[in-house]
């Protein structure tokens, strides 16, 4: 494998926002508290020591949840260090999509991963576990149902609603029949589909069901996963829960923030309400509203006074369930969390959050963008090559490679731009002419002009068509590469499925990305298998 790494400016495909995070433009300094740097974790790890963490709760509830899957030595060694108050953690999230769905997903928990490996390096007085929390509460099935392999599209469907975590995996039998099917009968194939079939089938609920899959991917790393859907974490989480039902602070903090954000240049990512909490059961997950003096249950017949609110809130604090506003702020409470490693929308969320953590007297993580990768497989490079294309080449339109491609090798100069200059001196000479003799003839002159030169215009356009028709296969090339390397004219990581590169690779895939991916030194990876 050869690894080259592209700067994040150079990269269009990335937002403005994005770059300029990473890039620590210093209009989004006031929206951090440590810059996303090495030596910022001292301060960071200064300031978390003195965190009120209930470590004696987090390690029961990972005990719980990890006695349903099988034993591994370095993930329970990190657990149990999770006891000792120099140990903390570096998180990562994100919804449990189907067989773990875009790419992006696997590179969050490797850049969290060599992450920690960098920081024990560094700090060796410390400890240090990665942590992949699953989004199980969310209820927006749509987002996770589905997973892209080989053009493919595999698509779960059942009737359930609520949160997707909850849901069961008896409905799963035809994805995973569609999946044996793509995967094939090769070693890899059927290593492949083993480990996402034994990890969906030893589970009744999908969210453990996901756990265990990102445990058996990732477990030689000492990869701690956790499921926050738990009534004991609720109720460490209920303070700041009754104060979010009774006294609304997050909305206010979030747009005042959010105006911020824009005089310095940059839109809004969410939006808060009143109320930033859904009320939930295994079937529903729905928003909580004030009317007047009720709290009312959208879409149910659920209404409570203040008091019975309240009541509820203290018997079952494991019905309330933070939205995207309130969830950093869950996690960061439960963890000894130093960083928070996410893609550029992930973090443009998270920096509308400073004074919402400051008012809960919650630390502010570190934001640290994951790292972003293409991977160029052998068939890939082997074409490039052959094209003369480089990584910098292929991040551009398919239709400015495609024109420069044929430029670049026509047989004749395809290019009129030098006999429409000589038509316009020529009736720029016309012109002057005309317009001593009459000058209402001026007009008609250039009228004339127009037409002569959409004329060469068009000649010019009917040679690069023709020139075209003799390279069309070195243009379906660069249409199949384009095509592979950004499916739908998107960035690989937000489509392709990590299975299809497992299934040429192995777990050496794996090996690859948590040796080579370092968030800390930011740019778009770019691994060639030559």
């Amino acid at each position: 494998m050869d690894v080259t790494t592209l700067p994040f400016s150079e990269i269009p495909q990335f937002s403005s926002r994005d770059k300029a995070y990473v890039e620590q433009d210093p209009r989004l300094r006031p929206f951090y508290r440590h810059p996303p740097t090495l030596t910022a974790f001292a301060d960071a790890l200064a300031a978390k020591q003195r965190a009120d963490i209930d470590r004696p709760l987090l390690l029961r509830v990972l005990r719980d949840q990890y006695a349903q899957l099988d034993r591994e030595e370095a993930v329970m060694a990190n657990i149990e260090r999770l006891a000792d108050e120099k140990t903390f953690t570096v998180v990562t999230a994100h919804q449990p999509c189907l067989f773990t769905g875009p790419l992006y997903f696997i590179y969050k928990i490797a850049s969290a991963i060599r992450l920690t490996e960098v920081l024990q390096a560094t700090y060796p007085d410390y400890h240090f576990v990665p942590v992949f929390v699953t989004g199980g509460e969310d209820h927006d099935f749509a987002e996770i149902n589905h997973a892209h392999l080989f053009g493919q599209t595999i698509e779960w469907e059942n009737d359930e609603a609520g949160p997707v975590g909850r849901m069961k995996t008896t409905t799963l039998d035809e994805p995973l029949a569609r999946l044996r099917e793509i995967l094939g009968d090769s070693d890899n194939g059927r290593q492949a589909f083993d480990l996402v079939a034994t990890a969906y089938g030893n589970h009744r609920q999908y969210g453990m069901a996901t756990i265990d899959l990102v445990h058996q991917l990732f477990k030689r790393w000492g990869l701690v996963a956790l499921s926050m859907d738990h009534p004991e974490l609720k109720k460490r989480f209920l303070p700041i829960m009754e104060e979010e039902l009774f006294s609304s602070p997050s909305q206010p903090l979030i747009e005042a923030t959010t105006r911020q954000l824009e005089e310095a240049g940059f839109y809004g990512q969410a939006y808060a309400r009143e109320i930033n909490l859904f009320y939930l059961s295994d079937q529903s997950r729905e928003r909580i509203v004030r009317e007047n003096d009720r709290y009312q249950v959208l879409n149910t017949d659920f209404s409570f006074s203040a008091e019975e609110l309240r009541q509820e809130l203290q018997t079952h604090p494991e019905r309330f369930s933070p939205n995207v506003i309130l969830r950093p702020l869950y996690q960061e409470a439960i963890l000894p969390n130093l960083a928070y490693v996410g893609g550029g929308g992930e973090l443009a969320y998270w920096l509308e959050r400073k004074s919402q953590f400051a008012h809960f007297g919650i630390d502010f993580p570190i934001l640290i963008r994951r790292n972003s990768v293409l991977w160029i497989d052998s068939s890939a490079a082997k074409r490039m090559e052959k094209l003369g294309l480089s990584e910098r080449d292929i991040l551009r339109k398919t239709d400015d490679l495609i024109r420069e491609h044929v430029h670049a090798h026509a047989s004749e100069e395809l290019n009129l731009q030098a006999e429409k200059e000589a038509l316009n001196e020529l009736f720029d000479r016309v012109a002057g002419k005309a317009g001593k003799v009459d000058q209402t003839l001026v007009g008609a002159v250039e009228a004339e002009r127009v037409k002569q030169i959409k004329s060469l215009e068009q000649l010019e356009g009917r040679l690069v068509r023709a020139e075209k028709q003799k390279h069309e296969n070195a243009i379906n090339q660069i249409r199949s590469i384009r095509d592979k390397l950004f499916p739908e004219n998107g960035l690989q990581e937000r489509y392709d499925n990590f299975l299809a590169y497992y299934l040429r690779y192995g777990p050496e895939f794996l090996t690859v990305l948590v040796q080579h991916l370092n968030p800390l030194e930011q740019g778009l990876i770019v691994v060639w298998d030559r």
